[in-house]
């Protein structure tokens, strides 16, 4: 007669196995039975409003001795995540655009 406790130990142990794979997902409540479950729960959805984006603006006005330098001796200054180059001809700080590099006004003199 073989014997019978390693067959029983692979047996449980696959079911345990084969028994925590499954996922169980409930479905909702009937409507009959809604005297044992609050139904505003069920039906209440959240509003989720997008936040307000904070105005970021085009031009500043900034003290040369906070600005920093760039390798080709630009000026600029960095103001909550955005870039901003100095304009030699009238002194203000000008949030970054790709016309910059062509733009006279934006090379040190």
């Amino acid at each position: 007669m073989p014997k019978l406790y390693p067959l029983i130990i692979v047996l449980s142990v696959s079911l345990f196995i084969a028994s925590c794979s499954k996922k169980h997902h409930p479905g909702k409540t009937p409507d009959n039975n809604t005297s044992m479950v609050n139904s505003d729960s069920l039906t209440s959805k959240k509003i989720i409003k997008p936040k307000r984006k904070e105005a970021t603006p085009k031009v500043i006005i900034v003290n040369d001795a906070v600005a920093r330098k760039s390798v080709d001796g630009r000026l600029y200054y960095d103001l909550q995540g955005h870039r901003y180059w100095k304009n030699y001809k009238d002194g203000k700080y000008y949030l970054f655009s790709q016309s910059m590099y062509s733009n006279d006004a934006f090379k040190p003199r």
